[in-house]
């Protein structure tokens, strides 16, 4: 499926208008004379600042009052087996792998060890044109796990991870399609906990909190397991404000019937699940957030390996807006939803973009910055919410213990979008696109090393709680 304007040519366009309007919005404070110039980036400030006060510390005091029958946000309680008194639809599972030997038979016995006593999982592995041996670890495997299922594909079927979904999406049976990546780390009780929150709740499609596994490798794996536990404290904010919540790839329940009608994955994006969750809202189905139980994954241990996925996530995040813009302002969405909407577009894209452009000019000119009040809120906000989801109580692997030192490291780390964002922006504004599926490489162990003789590689963290090294 692809999405009307999803052109490459008009992807072009829009980025380049995207450019020139942001360089304009970064250049011309510096006409005005002080304190003037600081008027655009203090009434930001106020208005997008308290959207993350509302957004983050809001949901701070939902989880912290008392909860009441009225409250229409997922429950925290856990429901546990027996409790459903509904019938346990079947589940599938399911992989898209490329060159994924290091992990895919962990993946297969971790998924074959989970606890559905009443309803029935299938497990389907895609074999994207897998160049390694993982042909022949799931053949092996085919004839010991009765209910894995392999679908191969050629190396250049075409359509990336979304392709390999659309190839096994008509073969499913089951009422919800669990998509997961193959370093996923899972807790055997998943499915009873899952299912009876996603049917309770109406949900048409629930993302997992994402909990890194290998957070005490380096200082680049803390820093992403905070930025995991941020992002979902983010989200269960937006949602519970009245916003949207997105999907995030790895450790995505969706339901099968939704997808279909939704069209399928789209294969002309390089970010299926960010994709997605757009399609999903405009055809009114509600996408929902859950932070226990989690899905584990490992983080990246290198700066260049961090860059190259982190442009991807920018490009499919940013070309997600271009595409399905229209829809965005229509009547199908309410205004909260606009709201919330609008003020992530501005703090994710267009505040990096500016503060590139508006330091840049306060180079050339010997003129102050005009941005950095909005800046410097934004990221002090994003330092509480970090230090309020790394205290919260969570399943799975331990989270960064805070302490000043590690709040101002998860600050500092955030800063990466400031120079990914424009980087990506540009690029888009200037290049064709050609859509390849750039994975990340999975390596199948809390620790180690990527063996590109990259510059940042896995050691010891001097800020980690000695408790929580990986070993």
């Amino acid at each position: 499926m692809t999405p009307t304007g999803s052109s490459s040519d008009g992807r072009r366009g829009k980025a380049a208008l995207f450019v020139v309007l942001c360089g304009w919005a970064g250049v011309a404070p510096h006409w005005l004379e002080p304190p003037r110039n600081l008027l655009p980036a203090t009434s930001l400030t106020l208005l997008l600042g308290a959207y993350v006060v509302r957004t983050v510390l809001g949901q701070l005091w939902r989880r912290s009052r008392p909860r009441s029958s009225a409250d229409c946000a997922i429950p925290e309680t856990l429901v546990g087996e027996g409790s459903w008194p509904g019938p346990w639809p079947a589940v599938d599972v399911v992989v898209a792998a490329r060159d994924e030997q290091a992990v895919i038979g962990r993946l297969v016995e971790r998924v074959s060890r989970l606890r559905y006593r009443h309803g029935v999982v299938r497990l389907w592995v895609v074999d994207d044109g897998s160049e390694d041996r993982t042909p022949e670890v799931l053949k092996a495997l085919e004839a010991s796990t009765p209910m894995l299922q392999v679908l191969r594909r050629p190396r250049h079927a075409g359509g990336g991870k979304s392709g390999a979904l659309n190839a096994v999406l008509g073969r499913l049976e089951g009422r919800w399609m669990l998509v997961l990546d193959a370093d996923a780390g899972l807790q055997e009780d998943l499915l009873e906990r899952l299912i009876p929150q996603a049917e309770q709740g109406g949900w048409s499609a629930m993302q997992l909190r994402k909990a890194v596994v290998n957070a005490g490798c380096n200082l680049l794996t803390r820093a992403q397991a905070m930025e995991m536990a941020l992002d979902s404290v983010v989200q269960e904010g937006r949602l519970a404000s009245g916003g949207v919540a997105e999907l995030r790839g790895n450790g995505q329940l969706l339901r099968r019937e939704a997808i279909t009608r939704a069209g399928g994955f789209n294969e002309e994006t390089v970010t299926d699940d960010l994709d997605l969750s757009f399609r999903l809202l405009l055809a009114g189905e509600p996408v929902g957030i859950l932070w226990d139980p989690p899905v584990e994954e490992e983080a990246v241990l290198t700066l260049p390996a961090l860059w190259r996925q982190r442009q991807r996530w920018a490009e499919g995040g940013l070309q997600r807006f271009f595409d399905y813009w229209p829809g965005l302002l229509s009547k199908r969405l309410n205004s909260s939803q606009k709201l919330d909407l609008t003020s992530y577009f501005l703090l994710q894209y267009v505040l990096p973009m500016v503060s590139v452009v508006d330091l840049l000019t306060a180079l050339i000119t010997r003129t102050p910055p005009t941005v950095w009040p909005l800046s410097l809120v934004v990221l002090g906000l994003s330092g509480a919410a970090i230090v309020a989801g790394c205290r919260r109580p969570s399943d799975g692997p331990a989270l960064p213990a805070m302490n000043p030192l590690a709040a101002a490291l998860g600050i500092a780390y955030l800063m990466h979008w400031f120079v990914v964002i424009p980087w990506v922006t540009l690029r888009m504004a200037l290049l064709p696109k050609r859509l390849v599926w750039a994975k990340t490489q999975h390596l199948g162990g809390e620790s180690g090393s990527e063996g590109e003789g990259d510059d940042l590689v896995a050691g010891t963290d001097p800020l980690a709680d000695p408790s929580t090294q990986a070993s």
